[in-house]
């Protein structure tokens, strides 16, 4: 089965994709991990794409799409894949659609975790981290010690883009560039909404009963 994952920032992708990832014996790519891995192995692409990260800016679409492209090609995702966080514009998404069809793997849902930008404000404010790698959030997963590491006992941070303003500036950039693909893939008769407000099992539960359809 072929998935793309949709939901703004805080809606709980991440969470959900490993899961399914797990669930589902098929690999959670993600935009991030690509770029990652591909500059630590300095790959063509990968070269080109830290050129463009060393600067502060953004990996253009066409190194992108080629990344996507080398990785879905990878033996592990014969039986299918997961996409985490990509596509996140239109012109993405066309690309995107020429690949799977070159390649012969189309999508078969993009399934979009709706939460309301309140629900979203809450989670993403309330995250902490800690240095060593640990993440809480003080409603749904806290320390036993407020402000300390249960695992190494340092002092947990905010993350400066889990601040309040932060926030509502990147659910502005998500409205204006990646919402409007809820409606092309909606268009295409792939797009599937699911109610995100949940718990994160229930979420879980009613993903799998879509994805299950796709087997």
């Amino acid at each position: 089965m072929n998935i793309a994952l949709f939901g703004p920032p805080g809606a709980g992708k991440g969470t959900q994709a490993k899961e399914l990832s797990k669930h589902y014996k098929i690999p959670h790519i993600s935009t991030g991990d690509i770029l990652r891995a591909n500059v630590r192995d300095a790959t063509e692409l990968g070269l080109k794409a830290k050129e463009y990260m060393d600067k502060g800016e953004l990996v253009p679409d066409d190194v992108l799409i080629g990344l996507i492209r080398n990785r879905l090609t990878e033996p592990d995702c014969e039986m299918g894949y997961l996409l985490d966080g990509y596509p996140r514009t239109i012109p993405q998404a066309d690309a995107l659609t020429d690949i799977l069809a070159e390649i012969n793997k189309p999508l078969d849902a993009v399934i979009n975790i709706e939460v309301s930008d309140e629900e979203l404000v809450k989670r993403l404010s309330g995250r902490r981290s800690c240095s060593c790698g640990e993440s809480y959030h003080l409603m749904f997963n806290p320390p036993e010690k407020e402000g300390v590491c249960d695992a190494c006992g340092s002092g947990l941070y905010q993350r400066d883009d889990d601040g309040e303003e932060v926030i509502l500036q990147r659910l502005a950039v998500y409205n204006e560039k990646t919402k409007p693909l809820i409606d092309y893939y909606g268009n295409e008769g792939l797009l599937v909404n699911i109610n995100g407000a949940g718990a994160v099992d229930e979420v879980f539960r009613d993903i799998c009963n879509v994805m299950d359809q796709h087997k």
